[in-house]
Parts: structure tokens; C-alpha cells; sequence
């Protein structure tokens, strides 16, 4: 029988062998933000369309080519959401967020939707770890953004990361700024792709951030938006290099760095790594003073960043950083007649109540195929109950790992696996202390 479709182009599926390493991601990004305040915040997938115009940019790629589209049964435009920021102020603006205490800090994993080309790295369905912080005008937020992004990348171990950094200064240095960009593009229209001429006169500094190769090497030779920045946007910036200094980060500072959203003001930044080929780019982010009051809350400060699941994951196997072993059955319980099952089923439950992760034979199988199924699902304890057991109350317990056996009562079961589980976490850390002492 043929399937009837396959998963939809640019989508992938996350298998049960691979989906331990997503969620190790998730959760390390979520902690390491809940430790630096930031809480968790789930928006809709979908939204009015006339959010993503307003706040991602009617002139960037996002708006104009990528974005999933389309009229609800009531005839209102939605649109599936291509980055988490809009939504998130959407969300801050309508539930009145902002009367909480400020600062207000916001962190989150969403999946996005963008119609693009697929590629390594860059997907139509994608995913992504974020926060958003509203509230805070000074460095020190941005400092504090920028150092949340760098321990998430630190605490997965992923190496030879670089941090660069720029100052898009404000709208008032933006004028200033464009002015000269289109007395430089002007002249060079015929080169310029088909694209870029349309930004020329809606938003000239969109054309920095276009992937044609020949519009990339005319933009190279573009003023520098440093060279424009006010006095008070230039102060921001010193400040936020004094505070990394402080604390011993590394950065470089580049100019061509102007993020693809038309909501950022004075600091972006982004992680680069040289490991994904042209996708180098694991987490960006910025300042966006502007983008609440735009979409009719109050004028606050507000910054944030996001990074890709799925180039970190790609890195991180490219790397070979260490995943956790994903965790497996502590104990299998097999089962010899209808019986013994009905007991097995018992026992099952009250362990899982206990905490353990625990399987018993729901398929009717022959002992001989549940212990081959206890082996493949790697358990680390098996038992089997037939109707000595039952008549007994005494099992033998089998360690997988080691091929011993140890008997024990029914009525113990619990407290039996619970102490053997102990001293095998034990035996795990003596081991790889041994081996970190002998490597040292």
C-alpha cells in the first residue's frame, strides 16, 4: 500500500532517536533564561496579518516573499508566524504586561513559518529559542541579553563561536544615514538586482542585507552606518563595549551587521560560527525601542534575541558536543500467562507512581520476544512473572547490563529497583570521575 503524501518540502520530521537532543536544548536554553529572570511565553501560531507588516517591515524579505498567507474561513488575513517578537509584544500590549513590574523579561521556544528556499539549516518550518525584554534603555540590557545568548551557547559546549556587534544608531542618525546610502546606490542601479532598486527609495539600508553576491559586493563598498551615529547612540554603544569588557567577552565589531527586520534600533548582534558553511549565523538579535509603540502600546524600550534548534542541533552533532544518553527503561517486567499479565500491568502502574520509567508485554508476545524487546529498548533491570512467581511472591531480578540475577519478593519490587538504580547512578559517577582523573 503507497503512502499518500510525504512530509511537506522545507519540513522535517524529529524522530524518537533524535528527539532527546531537542529537548536538552530546550530546556538548558529555558533554564539558563530562568536564571537570569526571564519567563516562559507561549503565543499563537498564527496571527492577523497586519501585526507581521506592521512590526517585522512591508520592505524586508520576511513581508514581501516569505510569509504563509492566507484568508480564514471568515475572510480575515492570517499569517503564520515568521519570527516570535511580533507576537510576543502583540501579546505584552494586549494582556497589559507592561503594568507588571519592569523590567519585563519573556522567553520562549515557537516554531516559525517562512517560504523559502530550502537548504542545510534553513528550513519553512524551523524552530527557535528566544527572549524578549521590555523595559530596560540602559547597556546593561543589552550586556545582559548578549551574555544570556553566550551561556546557552557555552553550557551546550559548542566551540569557536565568534560574537559581533554594531550600533544601527536611531531614526533620527537612520536619516542621516540612508541619505547617503542612496547617494551611493543611485549610481550604481544598473548593477543592482531588480530587488534593490525597489528598496532604493522605500528603505535603502535593506539592500545591506540582500544575498545576491553581486549586490553584497556593491553594498561592501557602502558607508558605514558608525560613521552617522548620534552622539547619544554612540554613547549606548561605548557603554555596551565597557560592559563586555568587564566582564571579559570577546567581540568584534562590524559594521555590516544591520539584522533583516526593520524593528531594530542601535545594538544588533549575532554568534557566528564558520562550521554551517554560509548558514554561519546560530543567533542574532537587537534592540527595537520602537516596535511596542508601533503597534499601538506604550513607548518603551525593548531588545531581545533568537536562535535556530536546528543549527544548533546540526552544529552540535558537527562538533561532536556530548548529549546526555537519552534516558531508557529502568525495569521491564515480562509476563508468562493472562495472570501473571493482569499483575504485570499492576506493578507497571505503581512503579511509574513511584517514578520509575517501567514497560511490561502489552502485545501477548512469547517471553522469548518480550526479552528480545527488552534488549532492543535497552532496560536496565528485567523481571519475568509467570505462575510460580505469582504463587511465590518471590521474582528473579536481572541486571541487563551486568547479566546477574538477584531474587527478591513482589512485595519489595519498589524499593529493590529504587536502591539498585541508586548504586548504579553511583557506579556511573565513580566511573567517570576515574576516567576524568586518568585523562587530567
Amino acid at each position: 500500500m503507497a503512502l499518500i503524501t510525504n512530509a511537506p518540502r522545507g519540513t522535517q520530521d524529529v524522530l524518537p532517536a533524535d528527539s532527546y537532543k531537542w529537548q536538552y536544548i530546550e530546556r538548558t536554553a529555558l533554564d539558563i533564561a530562568s536564571k537570569f529572570g526571564f519567563r516562559e511565553i507561549r503565543t499563537p501560531v498564527f496571527e492577523h496579518t497586519e501585526l507581521f507588516a506592521r512590526g517585522v517591515g512591508e520592505t524586508t524579505d520576511v513581508v514581501q516573499k516569505e510569509m504563509y498567507t492566507f484568508n480564514d474561513k471568515g475572510g480575515r488575513s492570517v499569517t503564520m508566524r515568521p519570527e516570535g517578537t511580533a507576537g510576543v509584544c502583540r501579546s505584552v500590549i494586549e494582556r497589559g504586561l507592561v503594568n507588571d513590574a519592569l523590567p519585563l523579561k519573556t522567553s520562549y521556544v515557537v516554531s516559525c513559518f517562512r517560504y523559502e528556499k530550502p537548504q542545510m539549516g534553513r528550513l519553512r518550518e524551523f524552530h527557535q529559542f528566544g527572549v524578549e525584554a521590555f523595559g530596560a534603555a540602559s547597556p546593561s540590557a543589552d550586556a545582559e541579553v548578549i551574555l544570556l545568548a553566550k551561556s546557552v551557547i557555552d553550557a551546550l559546549g559548542i566551540p569557536d563561536t565568534r560574537l559581533e556587534i554594531n550600533s544601527i544608531g536611531c531614526p533620527e542618525c537612520r536619516k542621516k544615514y540612508q541619505l547617503a546610502l542612496v547617494e551611493y546606490f543611485s549610481s550604481r542601479t544598473q548593477s543592482l538586482c531588480e530587488t534593490c532598486n525597489g528598496r532604493l527609495s522605500k528603505n535603502p539600508m535593506r539592500i545591506l542585507d540582500c544575498k545576491s553576491p553581486v549586490c553584497k559586493e556593491i553594498a561592501s563598498g557602502a558607508p558605514k552606518i558608525l560613521d552617522f551615529i548620534c552622539p547619544d547612540c554612540a554613547e549606548h554603544f561605548d557603554g555596551l563595549k565597557r560592559r563586555l569588557d568587564a566582564v571579559g567577552v570577546n567581540y568584534t565589531v562590524n559594521p555590516d551587521i544591520v539584522r533583516g527586520l526593520d524593528y531594530y534600533n542601535r545594538t544588533v548582534f549575532e554568534f557566528i560560527t564558520d562550521k554551517l558553511g554560509s548558514q554561519s549565523a546560530i543567533c542574532g538579535g537587537g534592540r527595537y525601542d520602537g516596535l511596542l509603540e508601533s503597534l499601538g502600546g506604550p513607548k518603551l524600550p525593548a531588545l531581545g534575541f533568537a536562535m535556530g534548534l536546528e543549527r544548533l542541533v546540526m552544529l552540535m552533532e558537527r562538533c561532536e558536543c556530548p548529549f546526555p544518553e537519552p534516558e531508557t527503561c529502568d525495569l521491564y517486567i515480562g509476563s508468562s500467562g493472562d495472570a501473571a499479565a493482569v499483575e504485570a500491568l499492576k506493578l507497571a502502574y505503581k512503579l511509574r507512581e513511584e517514578g520509575f520509567k517501567v514497560e511490561c508485554d502489552v502485545v501477548g508476545r512469547s517471553v522469548k520476544a518480550q526479552m528480545k524487546y527488552c534488549d532492543k529498548i535497552g532496560a536496565k533491570f528485567s523481571v519475568i512473572i509467570g505462575d510460580n512467581e505469582l504463587q511465590s511472591g518471590i521474582v528473579e531480578v536481572k541486571d541487563m547490563k551486568k547479566s546477574e540475577k538477584e531474587e527478591t519478593t513482589l512485595a519489595s519490587l519498589v524499593d529493590y529497583i529504587y536502591n539498585k538504580l541508586i548504586a548504579q547512578s553511583i557506579e556511573g559517577i565513580a566511573d567517570s570521575f576515574d576516567e576524568n582523573f586518568l585523562i587530567g
